[in-house]
């Protein structure tokens, strides 16, 4: 196990710059998410780390090692890939063990790590297999063992989980987070599902264009973001985002709707333009209170998600208790105050 620090990782294709000057500080044994929409440039940061894409500028340490320009063979980490990379004509315990043959490491101790990574991902019954006879998830959890047996200073997974079905996906994101517990080797994981990062992660870092929005625990972020778009990414179902400003103690929007402030905000705050942020989940069912009408209905079973046309502002509601609403209802709620969240218009930034 390792330590990673990347210190002003910069890269350039051309003229064009798609990192930019990025810090990241990963402790021994944690668990970090690079999380952020196509584009944003983690793949790029991961490919860095793994030595599969060059570094324009910047340093990156693994241990006490520099490896900015050292080849990946000599790195000391392993990589799963979206697609599994499996070698279609060697069954399960060659591909575990192929890249420890190619290290001329003796067979029996090749067999050992083999059999101690198929047991921690429950394929001791799959080692005689070919890729062909294997489901996707069970294919996954191969070249999760490929990586296993190399025993690295550090995992690398980009975006390991996307060819999965949902509910594949949801039991392989529990699999791999218990295989990190038990053996506590350093993570990178790529993700554009904030979802698996905020299930996942003891530490999330959110890129967007290039650079970091911002670095924390999952609660953290949830619960304090730094930004509209960290507000934005973070959480299912996106914050609600309202245009206004602070008039006599409460939030007026730019249609009219009075929103409720906590007294303390609302007694500093006057006069200004400012973004209301609530979170769906932090709505509730009233009987009096704002008023608006339902221009949608999506119920789970456990939940209901609405949307409201509450005097011209789109709101979105996540309900957990069961009641009877429908399309054109006329419905009531009210807002949590305590759980509001306010943004500078201009620079998006959080007050």
């Amino acid at each position: 196990m390792a330590t990673v620090n990347i210190q002003n990782i910069q890269k350039n294709y051309g003229a064009v710059k798609v990192i930019h000057g990025i810090d990241i500080d990963i402790a021994d044994g944690e668990f970090v998410v690079l999380v952020g929409p196509s584009g944003c440039g983690k793949s790029t940061l991961l490919r860095m780390i793994a030595g599969l894409e060059e570094v324009s500028g910047g340093e990156i340490h693994i241990g006490s090692r520099e490896v900015s320009n050292m080849p990946a063979r000599d790195r000391d980490i392993a990589m799963v890939f979206q697609n599994y990379a499996l070698y279609p004509h060697m069954t399960v315990a060659d591909n575990m063990g192929f890249a420890l043959k190619l290290k001329k490491v003796p067979a029996a101790e090749i067999q050992a790590k083999v059999k101690r990574a198929a047991s921690i991902l429950g394929l001791e019954a799959l080692l005689d297999r070919y890729p062909k006879q294997l489901s996707g998830g069970q294919r996954q959890r191969v070249a999760m063992g490929r990586a296993i047996v190399r025993d690295p200073q550090v995992f690398l997974f980009d975006e390991p989980l996307s060819n999965l079905d949902a509910k594949l996906r949801v039991q392989m994101r529990g699999e791999i987070k218990t295989m990190h517990q038990r053996i506590g080797t350093t993570t990178v994981y790529v993700t554009h599902d904030q979802v698996e990062a905020m299930t996942m992660a003891d530490k999330i870092v959110v890129l967007h264009g290039g650079f970091i929005e911002q670095i924390g625990a999952p609660l953290e972020l949830y619960d304090r973001p730094a930004n509209i778009f960290v507000a934005g990414f973070i959480g299912s179902p996106a914050m609600n985002f309202i245009d206004g400003r602070v008039e006599e103690g409460v939030f007026r929007t730019t249609k009219g709707l009075i929103l409720p402030l906590p007294q303390a905000v609302a007694e500093k705050m006057g006069g200004r333009d400012l973004v209301y942020g609530i979170r769906p989940e932090h709505i509730r069912a009233s009987t009096q209170g704002i008023e608006g009408r339902v221009t949608l209905v999506e119920g789970t079973g456990s939940e209901i998600f609405t949307r409201l046309d509450a005097h011209g502002e789109d709101i979105a509601c996540l309900f957990r208790e069961r009641f009877d609403v429908r399309f054109g209802d006329t419905v009531f709620i009210e807002i949590d105050p305590s759980k509001v969240h306010l943004f500078d218009k201009q620079t998006g930034r959080r007050i």
